[in-house]
């Protein structure tokens, strides 16, 4: 599919570009729509290992397009929530991504930005790069976001920075739970290479079956916790990618799936 405001690298290391630099990379409708469709489509690739997303110029996204959040306003409050929910949709399709979704950003990471890096499984950020949840500036909240951010930066720190706007640098980011790592702009395409190449040593089937066990690990009481990792354990061990992985650990030898030099 061609699109307008994204561009799609399809291969086993996907890459999704934000590639509207003019407007900074701001998120309207038709992005929404554009990254819900590429995510919903690489969900089905059976042999992708991971997604990097980055953004096109100099800011990675300054968050939602202005004159898309205008017009939504003057909609009915029927088609305003269908509207509303097209940001749920598209961070709901990154967070279920069943492969790790990398983000690298630089510059601005503003409002719905700060969503996208939060759904994602492993956030980098250039050390010179600068956040707000600045929704309050415009007379309206992060919202949508929310159901992804809160659970990563917590309620202490939602409290400032979403009632003062402040903009923030990639440290404070990493302290609060944001983003796992602050390096040199310079190197963030080199650093998030490294992590993809981490991933591509690890059994593809465990590291999807990792990432759907999480969520259901962590909302299950300890009996189910228990029952849910040792059925995990016994599947994955006894599997052929398991059998494989352990007999290369043995042998001293780089198993299968393992990218060649």
């Amino acid at each position: 599919m061609v699109y307008e405001h994204i561009s799609v690298e399809a291969g086993p290391v996907a890459k999704v570009l934000l590639a509207r630099p003019e407007a900074r990379n701001a998120m309207s409708d038709v992005t929404l729509r554009e990254l819900t469709d590429a995510f919903q489509a690489l969900a089905h690739e059976k042999d992708l290992r991971a997604v990097l997303v980055t953004g096109q110029g100099k800011d990675f996204c300054a968050g939602a397009d202005i004159q898309w959040m205008k017009r939504g306003g003057q909609l009915p409050p029927a088609q305003g929530k269908k509207d509303a929910r097209l940001f749920a949709e598209m961070l709901a399709a990154v967070d279920e991504c069943p492969v790790p979704v990398i983000v690298a950003a630089q510059g601005n990471v503003f409002g719905g930005g700060l969503g996208l890096l939060a759904a994602c499984d492993v956030a980098l950020l250039a050390d010179d790069a600068k956040m707000s949840f600045s929704e309050a500036r415009l007379g309206i909240m992060p919202a949508v976001i929310s159901c992804w951010v809160l659970p990563k930066i917590g309620v202490a720190n939602a409290r400032r920075y979403y009632l003062t706007a402040e903009v923030f640098g990639a440290l404070e980011a990493v302290r609060m739970g944001l983003a796992h790592e602050a390096v040199a702009a310079a190197d963030l395409a080199a650093r998030a290479d490294h992590v993809v190449r981490s991933i591509l040593r690890n059994g593809p089937t465990a590291v999807r079956t990792a990432k759907a066990m999480i969520p259901k690990i962590s909302a299950a009481k300890l009996d189910d916790r228990v029952t849910l990792t040792v059925d995990a354990l016994v599947k994955l061990r006894s599997s052929p990618e398991g059998q494989e992985g352990l007999a290369a650990f043995l042998e001293k030898r780089a198993p299968s799936w393992t990218p060649k030099p």
